[in-house]
């Protein structure tokens, strides 16, 4: 299996393919799946889906995909790291919460698409950048960079009515906004106490924790405590920060409050993690490609 990665804060790429070998792979960036035209089967994680024009899809550093063409097919792909979200290209007060609901978005096949304005709205912006790249106007990298960073809001949008996985749109407008809320300050362990949630709101906390516990079938400490372990995870395998510097952005008290608090959630030490996710991916770049491998998705 081929392990790919992006040398760029992000790539756009526009391809029309008329058919492909199955030839799965990993990233080592997000990568955004637009359908402009044509049919096939999306592949991801030995699951499939059939999938039409103006299906979108989102694919984490986690799965394993590949598409199977069924009709000649316009791709619309968008790559970018979680580097790029952390940096101040994304200019927005909710920028904080993008990388968790990027990270933790539902590994199933199907269209990400799933609330109507976002599917109205995501088709005209992928136009838009496509024009911009074969004009090549004035100003058009500015245009496409901010066309991008307006994508991957709109589509961090749409994924967060549907976290946790139990929470359906038809969850009460309350429980979606506490998750929001707890997303937003993350960072902030402070603002994210029972009391401070509680206060915030103005219910009192006995009634949080069962309110919270009915809407999303688990507690508030572990949702918090599965969202922090979540972005621990990502820095270990995706950055080389030290373990101090992870420790002192999440609001840790130090590096051994740090480590108590992993190997709690994981039932090994950070550096311990650290190392095994880093032979994994050591051995996955010497796998070689598989023969036929299609240029697109490889």
């Amino acid at each position: 299996m081929k392990r790919e990665s992006l040398h760029e804060p992000f790539e756009v790429v526009f391809k029309t393919i008329d058919e492909c070998p199955k030839s799965e792979h990993q990233h080592m960036f997000f990568e955004l799946v637009y359908i402009l035209s044509g049919t096939g089967i999306q592949c991801i994680n030995q699951n499939k889906f059939p999938y039409r024009a103006g299906h979108m899809f989102l694919i984490t550093p986690e799965d394993c995909h590949s598409f199977e063409i069924k009709t000649t097919t316009e791709f619309f792909f968008l790559r970018f790291s979680d580097i790029y979200i952390q940096s101040n290209s994304l200019q927005t007060p909710d920028i904080q919460r993008l990388e968790f609901i990027l990270q933790n978005a539902n590994h199933q096949p199907g269209c990400i698409l799933r609330h109507q304005p976002d599917k109205q709205l995501v088709q005209p912006i992928v136009e838009a950048i496509h024009r911009e790249y074969a004009n090549r106007d004035l100003y058009n990298k500015e245009l496409i960079a901010q066309l991008v960073n307006t994508l991957i809001v709109v589509v961090a949008r749409n994924i967060a009515r549907y976290m946790p996985e139990h929470v359906s749109a038809h969850t009460d407008e309350r429980a979606l906004d506490i998750l929001n809320y707890i997303q937003n300050n993350i960072y902030n362990p402070d603002k994210i106490r029972v009391e401070a949630v509680s206060q915030h709101f103005g219910i009192s906390e006995t009634y949080l924790g069962r309110y919270f516990k009915k809407h999303t079938d688990e507690t508030l400490q572990q949702y918090i405590a599965n969202y922090r372990t979540k972005l621990i995870e990502a820095r270990l395998i995706h950055s080389d920060m030290r373990m101090n510097e992870i420790a002192a952005e999440l609001g840790f008290t130090d590096e051994s409050h740090l480590n108590k608090f992993f190997r709690k959630q994981r039932g090994l030490s950070p550096t311990v993690f650290r190392k095994q996710n880093v032979g994994i991916y050591d051995r996955l770049k010497t796998v070689e490609s598989v023969d036929g491998a299609c240029p697109v998705f490889s």
